[in-house]
């Protein structure tokens, strides 16, 4: 495919979506920026989520998992972490769900406020802010570098320059309406990443002369990948990874704002369960989707004799721009901007949302003018920076990556809502700070000296010892302060 087709792809596409920016942002006022007045349909809701949750890394580094997940032949085992994923969206909506409606929040880490206190809501939305920041960065780095690699590299314009790019196409259609408009982008961007899978899948079968279920098993078979559940001492054990998914699920779902702030858009709580617990039937079909897709590419590149790049997040896009017909190329195109775009942008969003609330507290003190425009704005500029720096020291699985980091920045979050949900009493609030960044800097020893301490590497589930950690960091600072913890019956 030539670069200019690409870039012409890529320009109507925006135009689309600035079309639904415009339409969605006349005669808003500023609270549709943070709720949409909270007049969203559920369904509607749902849908567009399943892009967001999904993002570029799903629609690159999933695949590519298949065949090399820390650095030995993934196969099937990331179904592991999907049926993990179905158990945490439940508790999302029958635990959490109520209890945000009821408190009628507009940013999650209130709670923390009304449960612990101040400095506990600044905690949070600081873990959170991290967490989004870093998170955020790799998604759209995943689309910066293969726009890079594949367009503006061979004109001979600089990795920066494509990354200023992406940060302000998001800019120009979020900084307005920001959830209300979302919420409609998100579903315009999920129809077009599935879509674009469904094209390639379609296109692969075709090539590979697969007609019958038997025979694509067979195909997936020949080149070794066949196991779905494993039970050794891996990074792909099934305890591990269940526990991980169903961690993973609450708190990068249940307790991030940018997610949740979707669900608090819905007319009410009954909405917003119902749209969590579709969420959860789709997003298993679509993840086992991906995962079955990624054994198609493996198959596909074994057939054909193309070399897997030494970094499988590039199999598709290498496949699909190089090796698949140009119908499948502007197919894929489209996917990966609809897939990282539709997480980045709400993310971008919701970045902005608990700074202006959490941190510098719009709800106590009253917004100034201006103010949430600015904010915007600089948090589109860390983000262009954190890509930048990210791009010069990459040199892993993108998704093994981000789970790592969110585990570390995550996982005092979940000790914290845990601690708050399951406990009635409560540490000295200026104590909290102090344990959760406590929690996280041993929980980086731990994980960065696995196999010294421990004789093999910790994978995901070190997001569960991150949260036990806190929790009993919490506990501990509650008991020396006195106040004996009585469990809520």
């Amino acid at each position: 495919m030539r670069p200019e087709l690409i870039v012409s792809l890529i320009a109507g596409y925006f135009g689309i979506l600035i079309l639904i920016s415009w339409l969605t942002s006349r005669n808003a006022a500023d609270d549709a920026f943070y709720l949409g007045n909270r007049q969203a349909p559920w369904y509607i809701v749902s849908f567009g989520m399943i892009g967001a949750t999904l993002s570029g890394i799903t629609f690159i580094s999933v695949p590519g998992t298949v065949g090399n997940l820390e650095h030995i032949n993934g196969q099937f085992s990331y179904l592991q972490v999907i049926i993990g994923y179905v158990l945490g969206y439940w508790v999302i909506a029958f635990v959490l769900l109520p209890l945000y409606y009821r408190l009628n929040l507009t940013s999650i880490y209130g709670y923390l406020e009304q449960r612990f206190g101040y400095f506990a809501r600044k905690t949070g939305a600081s873990f959170f802010l991290t967490s989004r920041v870093i998170g955020a960065s790799f998604r759209l780095y995943v689309v910066a570098i293969v726009m890079d690699q594949f367009i503006f590299k061979t004109w001979g314009i600089p990795f920066w320059f494509t990354v200023a790019i992406t940060i302000l196409l998001i800019w120009v259609y979020t900084f307005k309406s920001g959830i209300k408009t979302i919420i409609w982008t998100d579903t315009f961007q999920t129809l077009f990443m599935l879509t674009s899978v469904v094209l390639t899948v379609i296109y692969i079968l075709r090539s590979l002369d697969l007609h019958s279920v038997s025979q694509i098993r067979e195909s997936f078979d020949s080149i070794g990948i066949k196991q779905t559940f494993f039970w050794d001492n891996s990074g792909r054990n099934f305890y591990k990874q269940f526990f991980s998914g169903f961690f993973l699920a609450i708190v990068m779902t249940g307790l991030d704002q940018d997610m949740m702030q979707k669900n608090l858009s819905c007319r009410n709580v009954k909405e917003a369960k119902t749209n969590m617990l579709t969420l959860s039937g789709t997003m298993t079909v679509v993840n086992t989707f991906f995962v079955i897709f990624g054994a198609l590419l493996y198959v596909y590149a074994n057939k054909f004799q193309i070399a897997i790049p030494e970094n499988r997040d590039l199999l598709f896009p290498t496949l699909a721009l190089n090796h698949f017909s140009v119908s499948i190329g502007i197919m894929f195109i489209l996917g990966l901007i609809a897939a990282a775009y539709s997480s980045a942008d709400s993310a971008l969003t919701a970045l902005t949302t608990s700074f202006v609330i959490d941190i510098l507290d719009f709800e106590s003190k009253g917004e100034k003018p201006g103010l949430r425009r600015k904010v915007h704005i600089g948090f589109s500029l860390l983000l262009f920076t954190v890509i930048v720096i990210f791009g010069y020291w990459h040199n892993d699985s993108v998704i093994t990556q981000l789970f790592k980091i969110s585990g570390l920045t995550y996982g005092p979050l979940l000790g914290l809502f845990l601690f708050g949900i399951v406990f009635k009493h409560k540490p000295e609030d200026k104590i909290i700070p102090w344990i959760c960044v406590g929690s996280a800097i041993i929980s980086g020893i731990l994980m960065f000296n696995d196999e010294y301490l421990f004789g093999n590497k910790i994978g995901f589930e070190i997001l569960v010892y991150n949260a036990m950690i806190t929790f009993a960091g919490l506990y501990l600072a509650s008991v020396l302060k006195g106040r004996n913890p009585a469990i809520k019956r």
